[in-house]
C-alpha cells in the first residue's frame, strides 16, 4: 500500500513538473534558439532512457537500496540546480477561478496551429504505438528472447537520441508544418514496416526510425507551443498538452491490445501504422494553418 501511495504522489508531482518545465524554457533562451534548447533537453531525456535501465541494473546488482539512494541523490541535486535558475517573471493577473482553469483548453481550441500539432501527436501515439506488443513480437514472431526484447524496447530511444543531436545542430528553419506532417507519416510507415517484418535487424531499424520521426514531432510541437503561447498562458497550455499526451500513451496501449485481440499482433501494428499515415494526410485539409506554416516564428 505504501508503494502504491508513493507512486500516486510521484504521478501527481510529475503532473505539475512537466508543464512547469516546458513553460520555463522560453524564459531561459532567446526565441531563435528555442528549438535547439528543446532538442538538447530531448537529448538528455533519451540518454537517460537508454542509460538509466543499464545503470539501475548495475546498482541493483550491488544492493537493492543503492537504486533508491541514487535516485534520491540525483533528484536532490536537480532540486538544488533548479534553485539557481533566475529569470524575469511577470505573474499572471488573471483570477484563479474555473474560467482560468479552463483557459488553456480554450486557447488551444481557438489556435489551430497548436490544436493541429497536439492532435497529430495524440493520434500518432494512440494509433501507432507498438510498445505493448513488443513482447509478442520478441517471443512469437522474431524469436529473439528477453535479450532481444530489451534491444527492441531501446531502439526507439536510440533513434530519438540520434535525431535530437541532429536537431540541436541543424534545427528545422523552413517548412515547419510540412516537416511535422512528414514526420508523423514516416512514423506511421516505419511502424507498418515493423509490423510486417520477420527479420530482427529490419525490425530494429524500423523502430529506430519511429523514434527519430517521433522526436521531430515532439521538438517541433513543443517549440511551436511555446512560441505561439503568451507568457501568462504557457503553463496552462503545457498542462493541456501533458494531459493529452499522457492519456494517449495509456489509451494507445489499450488500442494495441484491443486490435491485437481482433486481428492479431501483426494486423494491429499494420492497422495502426496505416491509420497514422491517414491522420497525417487528413491533417493537411483539417489543419491548413499548420500544414502551411513556414517558420517557427511568424514574421507577419
Amino acid at each position: 500500500e505504501l508503494v502504491l501511495f508513493i507512486s500516486a504522489v510521484l504521478g501527481m508531482v510529475r503532473s505539475f513538473q512537466m508543464p512547469t518545465q516546458q513553460a520555463l524554457t522560453p524564459h531561459l533562451v532567446p526565441s531563435h534558439l528555442l528549438q535547439r534548447a528543446v532538442a538538447l533537453s530531448s537529448t538528455g531525456v533519451q540518454t537517460a532512457v537508454i542509460g538509466g535501465p543499464a545503470l539501475g541494473g548495475i546498482l541493483y546488482a550491488m544492493h537493492v537500496n543503492a537504486v533508491y539512494v541514487t535516485c534520491a541523490a540525483c533528484l536532490f541535486i536537480a532540486f538544488l540546480l533548479a534553485l539557481t535558475v533566475r529569470y524575469d517573471h511577470k505573474p499572471s493577473k488573471a483570477a484563479a477561478d474555473l474560467r482560468s482553469v479552463l483557459a488553456g483548453a480554450h486557447f488551444v481550441w481557438h489556435h489551430k496551429v497548436l490544436l493541429g500539432a497536439i492532435a497529430l501527436d495524440l493520434f500518432a501515439v494512440l494509433l501507432g504505438g507498438v510498445t505493448a506488443l513488443l513482447p509478442i513480437y520478441a517471443k512469437d514472431i522474431l524469436h529473439i528472447g528477453p535479450e532481444g526484447l530489451g534491444l527492441l524496447r531501446s531502439a526507439p530511444a536510440v533513434g530519438a537520441l540520434f535525431m535530437a543531436v541532429v536537431l540541436t545542430q541543424w534545427p528545422i528553419e523552413r517548412r515547419v508544418g510540412r516537416c511535422l506532417l512528414l514526420a508523423v507519416a514516416v512514423f506511421g510507415l516505419a511502424n507498418f514496416v515493423f509490423g510486417i517484418s520477420t527479420n530482427f535487424t529490419l525490425s530494429m531499424a524500423a523502430l529506430m526510425v519511429t523514434g527519430a520521426a517521433d522526436n521531430v514531432s515532439v521538438v517541433t510541437r513543443l517549440t511551436l507551443m511555446q512560441l505561439e503561447t503568451p507568457e501568462d498562458m504557457r503553463g496552462r497550455v503545457a498542462a493541456v498538452n501533458s494531459i493529452f499526451i499522457g492519456a494517449s500513451n495509456q489509451l494507445g496501449e489499450f488500442e494495441s491490445g484491443a486490435t491485437a485481440s481482433l486481428w492479431g499482433a501483426v494486423g494491429s501494428v499494420m492497422f495502426g501504422g496505416l491509420a497514422t499515415v491517414a491522420v497525417a494526410l487528413a491533417a493537411v485539409k483539417v489543419f491548413p494553418a499548420l500544414a502551411q506554416r513556414d517558420r517557427m516564428i511568424q514574421t507577419s
